[in-house]
């Protein structure tokens, strides 16, 4: 067993013999000190130690625990809107017995701790809901009033995301397990507080535009699958193509992929590969993603059939390559690119708005920008907008 495994394993049963034992009780503090041990032997060989409770699932870091599928405490904490977990380094005993009964009260529905009460712990555990972009992290020791539980990152999804790809590039291996942890953890924050979030992650860096964009766009395709009323199955199935959907961008030398300028036509043609070879790079790995499979190798192909790659003979591109084509072209739109600044959302919207009929299902665009102008009107822009460029991308 991991070490993840037994530290994770014996949170559980602390938190079960607490729930037994009052306080000072010998057999709470065994509890306690055994899980506690773990906990310190797994902040010394990786810091810092970072779980996520996702539909069932437990993730350490960015890889699934298949040990504790099902896990009913993880359950538990998901339910009580605690998905992800961080322990930084310096952590005392003190600290986290105390933030034992924290989250003992907190899955029994009892009120949290006041903030005096909070002045107490210096705060190296981070615990919460998993947030999209522009929410803070504040640490659970704070002095200031908290919420019931801190908003965490979306740092993790992008770190594995990353990994993903590497693993594609050197081992060409398509880690299927994480690809689902990431989705769903995607469709949380997408409906953190009650509401749909915008879903335009930061981009930090132009070498960051895949993993960025390839988020973006799952959290932009489940959205819209949601908003047109497709069952929960279809609507995970869509977030994993518009994850998956550029996955052969990995096969792309990266100064065509960051280039400022204009491609040569041999550099035109290998990024044009990038649909075949992630299709192919899907299906030679994991069957079970035909629908992920078709977006990879359709969702550069336009309605009237042009784009690429070239259809040997003329058909309809399957559903979800329509609609993930949609997603893809408006985020690349909203998102700054190294040859040009970001559109606004309602010029982007305009973009596809004119090519409907030609380039976009116009049943798709008109969903689409509904949705958008929704979610534009329940939440203001997260950062400033840069000035619109006079040509189109």
């Amino acid at each position: 067993m991991s070490d993840p495994t037994k530290f994770i394993t014996s949170l559980g049963q602390a938190l079960s013999v607490m729930g037994l034992y009052p306080a000072g009780h010998p057999s709470r503090e065994r509890a306690v000190d055994a899980s506690f041990d773990l906990l310190r032997q797994l902040v010394q060989s990786d810091t810092p130690p970072r779980f996520s409770f996702l539909d069932g699932d437990v993730i350490y870091g960015r890889q699934v625990v298949r040990e504790l599928a099902g896990w009913e405490w993880g359950t538990r904490f998901s339910g009580s809107g605690i998905q992800r977990i961080e322990f930084l380094d310096g952590i005392e005993r003190e600290e986290y017995a105390g933030w034992l009964a924290d989250m003992l009260q907190r899955i029994a529905g009892e009120s949290p701790p006041s903030a005096e009460a909070r002045q107490l712990y210096p705060g190296k555990i981070r615990y919460g809901a998993v947030e999209v972009r522009g929410a803070q992290e504040h640490p659970a020791g704070e002095a200031e009033p908290a919420p019931p539980t801190e908003p965490m990152s979306l740092d993790a999804e992008a770190e594995a995301i990353q990994w993903m790809h590497r693993e594609v590039q050197k081992l060409g291996r398509l880690p299927l397990l994480e690809a689902e942890a990431v989705v769903r953890s995607l469709s949380l924050a997408m409906h953190s507080s009650s509401q749909i979030r915008l879903p335009l992650l930061q981009l930090k860096s132009f070498d960051q535009y895949t993993t960025t964009h390839s988020s973006n766009v799952a959290v932009l395709a489940m959205g819209l699958a949601e908003y047109l009323g497709l069952g929960s199955r279809e609507i995970r199935q869509f977030g994993i193509a518009g994850l998956l959907h550029d996955l052969g961008k990995v096969r792309i030398p990266k100064e065509i992929l960051v280039k400022p300028g204009k491609l040569t036509d041999e550099e035109r043609e290998v990024m044009q590969q990038h649909p075949v070879d992630g299709a192919r790079i899907i299906l030679e790995r994991e069957t079970r993603l035909e629908t992920a499979a078709f977006v990879a190798y359709e969702h550069h192909i336009l309605l009237d059939g042009g784009g690429y790659p070239r259809l040997r003979y003329a058909r309809d591109c399957h559903y979800a390559s329509k609609l993930v084509h949609v997603c893809d072209v408006y985020d690349a739109l909203c998102t700054d690119r190294p040859y040009r600044a970001a559109w606004e959302s309602e010029r982007a919207l305009s973009y596809l708005a004119e090519r409907a009929g030609h380039e976009f299902d116009p049943e798709i665009v008109q969903t689409f920008t509904q949705m958008v102008r929704l979610w534009d009107e329940s939440r203001s822009p997260l950062v400033p907008t840069p000035p619109a460029p006079t040509a189109p991308a």
